[in-house]
C-alpha cells in the first residue's frame, strides 16, 4: 500500500496551491480519503474528507470556502485545491485512506508553507 502526496511548497498569503495523493495497493474507490495537517507544536487536525462516490464531502470550518476536496477514481487519486491561503495554514498535510471510521493507511506528508 502507497500513498503518495506531492504539491506543496511556498506560496504568499493569498495564493493557491493544489495537493495531490496518488494511491495505490488498495481498493481506492472503497475508501474515504482524507487530508490532516499538523503544524509544529499542534496536533494533526482533519481539514476535509470526501466518502467513496465522492459525493459527500466534509471540511474543517477554517479551511470552508477556501479549500475544495476531490477525488479521481480512474487515477486512484485525491486532490486538495487551496485557495486564499493564510500563514496558519501552514503545516505538513498528510492524505489517509479510511474503509470505515479510522484511518487505515497514511501518506509520508508535504510541507505546506504560507509566507510573504
Amino acid at each position: 500500500v502507497q500513498l503518495v502526496e506531492s504539491g506543496g511548497g511556498l506560496v504568499q498569503p493569498g495564493g493557491s496551491l493544489r495537493l495531490s495523493c496518488a494511491a495505490s495497493g488498495f481498493t481506492f474507490s472503497s475508501y474515504a480519503m482524507s487530508w490532516y495537517r499538523q503544524a509544529p507544536g499542534k496536533e494533526r487536525e482533519l481539514v476535509a474528507r470526501v466518502f467513496s462516490l465522492g459525493f459527500t464531502t466534509h471540511y474543517a470550518d477554517s479551511v470552508k470556502d477556501r479549500f475544495t476536496i476531490s477525488r479521481d477514481d480512474a487515477k486512484n487519486t485525491v486532490y486538495l485545491q487551496m485557495n486564499s491561503l493564510k500563514p496558519e495554514d501552514t503545516a505538513v498535510y498528510y492524505c489517509a485512506a479510511a474503509r470505515y471510521n479510522t484511518a487505515d493507511y497514511w501518506g509520508q506528508g508535504t510541507q505546506v508553507t504560507v509566507s510573504s
